[in-house]
């Protein structure tokens, strides 16, 4: 696949290659596109911040524009490409005081 077919701030299901080249099936949140890779949320296993090229993704199952009220947001230091460059994952704690957390 590539970048075309994503688009920020939307919630995907995949069919995507794991580490050992498993198929997996996967929800994430699209928060950065970049040429290569693109910046995901896991929404329904680890909550990880996760860099995934383009190329892991076999199949996209499912897309959905998020709501305007359900954007996840974060510093847009944490999305430049920079920061990602060595890294595969990261792991963010928030609050949401407007959601009770």
């Amino acid at each position: 696949m590539d970048r075309s077919e994503f688009q920020e701030n939307t919630r995907i299901t995949v069919t995507y290659k794991d580490r050992n080249g498993k198929l997996r099936p996967g929800n994430f949140y699209v928060y950065k596109l970049f040429d290569d890779f693109m910046i995901v949320r896991s929404t329904d296993n680890d909550g990880l911040f996760r860099k995934m090229p383009y190329e892991e993704v076999v199949k996209l199952v499912k897309t959905k524009k998020a709501d305007r009220s359900h954007l996840f947001t974060l510093p847009d230091e944490m999305l430049e490409e920079r920061v990602w460059k060595d890294r595969d994952t990261m792991f963010h704690y928030a609050s949401a005081p407007g959601r009770g957390k």
